[in-house]
């Protein structure tokens, strides 16, 4: 499953440039699909939307750091352990119930982020 950033967070920025995939933003920053991957033209959201890559999103969060689910792999293919919350002092980058995905729909995530 992706992770997600509650309410508790108190915007110190340590997780923003820990994300292998750019999947981080400070609140009421618009996020693009192309921020820190490698993907370029049309891609398909988890939920069968697509978008371009290059087009600006709304932010999820104004008031605090948030992470795009789409594009959150829980740094498997690059680390052994969600980067974000290892490097968070008040434990606030926490498992998103929301988004439950295997292991490997997690490494097919990333692979088709960094082609």
């Amino acid at each position: 499953m992706a992770i997600k950033i509650t309410d508790e967070c108190i915007n110190c920025g340590a997780c923003e440039p820990e994300c292998p995939n750019n999947a981080i933003y400070e609140g009421g920053v618009e996020w693009r699909i192309a921020d820190g991957t490698t993907v370029k033209g049309s891609y398909t959201l988890k939920e069968g939307t697509t978008i371009d890559a290059d087009q600006a999103n709304a932010p999820i969060s104004v008031d605090t750091y948030y992470i795009v689910p789409n594009k959150c792999t829980e740094c498997q293919g690059f680390h052994e352990e969600p980067q974000c919350a290892a490097v968070c002092p008040v434990d606030c980058c926490v498992p998103d119930e929301m988004y439950q995905e295997t292991v490997d729909e997690l490494l097919a995530k990333k692979e088709k982020l960094h082609i």
